[in-house]
């Protein structure tokens, strides 16, 4: 039993993760393992508990695949079911594609989101986020303006166009 400090989020909790068991499935060429992690009810993502789980275990270089994590109603407790493979194509083979998608859609989504704020504070410097109030209101002017016509301007736009469309009618006859 051993306690980690989740370093990589700024939530500063503390977990204890007990294996509950650890079989070797030698029929399927893999390892089962079943572990408690106590404290993190409804903290704890797949990619955190994979970390977890592969530095506990020394599990570097192997395929960790979490098939469930379980939540206990009223604890602090979650039940995590792992795979740990050696191969990956024999992962494929056994483990519903479904899971792998999820897993890869969890891995793009946190890239995204550590490479988002670093683009915004990179892109926007002090003098952009003055700039751009400024560009506003130039877009609102020419909408003011075409507003600001009266009804009068109006009439006179729609009187010059019968006209027009009579000195065409007669040039053509």
């Amino acid at each position: 039993m051993k306690i980690y400090m989740n370093s990589s989020e700024d939530f500063s909790y503390m977990s204890i993760i007990e294996a509950v068991s650890d079989v070797s499935n030698t029929f399927l060429s893999r390892r089962e393992l079943i572990c408690n992690f106590t404290g993190l009810g409804g903290k704890l993502n797949k990619l955190e508990a994979i970390d977890m789980i592969t530095k506990e275990f020394k599990l570097d270089g192997k395929l960790v695949i979490p098939m469930r994590l379980k939540n206990h109603v009223g604890k602090s407790l979650i039940t995590g079911t792992f795979f740990v493979y050696e191969d990956e194509k024999l992962a494929k083979s056994h483990v519903n594609p479904t899971i792998f998608n999820r897993l890869d859609k969890a891995k793009k989504s946190k890239e995204e989101s550590e490479a988002q704020p670093e683009e915004a504070q990179a892109s926007e410097t002090p003098e952009e986020k003055q700039e751009a109030p400024e560009k506003q209101p130039e877009e609102k002017q020419p909408e003011k303006q075409e507003a600001s016509e009266t009804p009068a301007e109006k009439q006179e736009t729609t009187e010059e166009k019968p006209a027009e469309q009579n000195k065409s009618e007669e040039k053509s006859e």
